[in-house]
């Protein structure tokens, strides 16, 4: 493990064929590795379209077993270049049981262990809880080659519960691979709104906890399945200090965001702002309860 290193972003557009999508992505991981990246994080289930905008059963046939195609091409792509890579699945972990699921491979080719998506969301166009159950493996860090990560996916990054557990347990960087853009008819009215409050809740979560976070996004307009209009991924994958600061930012075209980070940056921060220090863990009973009705 070393102290300064480079994490790589993939922002990819995606296309309705897995195994074009997993070439394109492995192609770009490529590209990473040669930019000097050690880890590399690819987008929320970007081996296909994003298929949530719709219920339809034939989209549970896009599911994949651990280990299975996507994970055997990573673990062989990580062995070659030596880095690690953090790869979504679309995950078939049982007859009629799916998850949404992130891997974690080691520079070795070794998987070192999944995360399922814990927090679904079920929004217009985002009808997750119809294809996925929630996590059951809890918040968890990986101890890669290189540094300390914790991966959460996409919708766990509107929770501060789920940043603070996954830094307690040790992460260096929390990764956020992601799927999020907007509907056209929000575009002009709330779009820019929507998307600063995304970067901006991430931020805080890079501060309260003193850590790395790393928001990897997919970008492209991807027409709905059935009746809406479909989703216009913004992209802006980003990096962001342990102070909030943001290290390094894409815009909306397809980019593979390679950037630096010093781990050191962790002390300083937890030094100067000790939040963990000054937590009062024994007054946040409260927080075990979905809502307070005052008694």
């Amino acid at each position: 493990m070393t102290d300064t290193l480079r994490i790589g972003l993939i922002q990819m557009v995606c296309d309705e064929h897995p195994e074009t999508n997993r070439r394109r992505a492995a192609g770009l991981v490529r590209e990473a590795a040669g930019r000097g990246a050690s880890i590399v994080c690819l987008p929320e289930l970007f081996c296909s379209r994003y298929f949530c905008q719709s219920e339809d059963h034939r989209h549970f046939e896009l599911a994949e077993p651990i280990p299975g195609p996507t994970t055997e091409l990573f673990s062989a792509l990580a062995r070659e270049l030596g880095v690690v890579i953090i790869t979504s699945v679309f995950e078939r972990r049982a007859r009629g049981l799916f998850h949404n699921t992130a891997a974690v491979i080691d520079a070795d080719g070794s998987l070192l262990g999944i995360y399922r998506k814990m927090h679904i969301p079920d929004d217009p166009q985002y009808y997750e809880k119809f294809y996925f159950t929630p996590g059951d493996v809890g918040f968890r860090v990986f101890e890669t080659r290189f540094a300390r990560v914790g991966v959460l996916v996409c919708w766990d990054q509107w929770f501060p519960e789920a940043a603070r557990a996954t830094s307690l347990t040790g992460a260096e960087v929390l990764f956020y691979p992601t799927a999020i853009g907007w509907l056209p008819e929000d575009r002009e009215t709330v779009g820019d709104r929507q998307l600063d409050a995304w970067r901006t809740i991430q931020r805080s979560h890079a501060i309260a906890n003193g850590v790395f976070v790393a928001a990897v996004n997919r970008t492209g307009f991807e027409p709905a399945q059935a009746c809406s209009d479909g989703i216009e991924f913004w992209g802006h994958s980003f990096v962001a200090a342990p102070d909030g600061r943001l290290i390094a930012e894409a815009g909306a075209e397809p980019t593979v965001l390679v950037t630096a980070i010093d781990c050191d940056e962790i002390d300083k921060s937890r030094t100067h702002w000790p939040f963990l220090r000054d937590r009062r863990v024994d007054a946040y009973g409260p927080l075990l309860r979905l809502w307070s009705d005052g008694d």
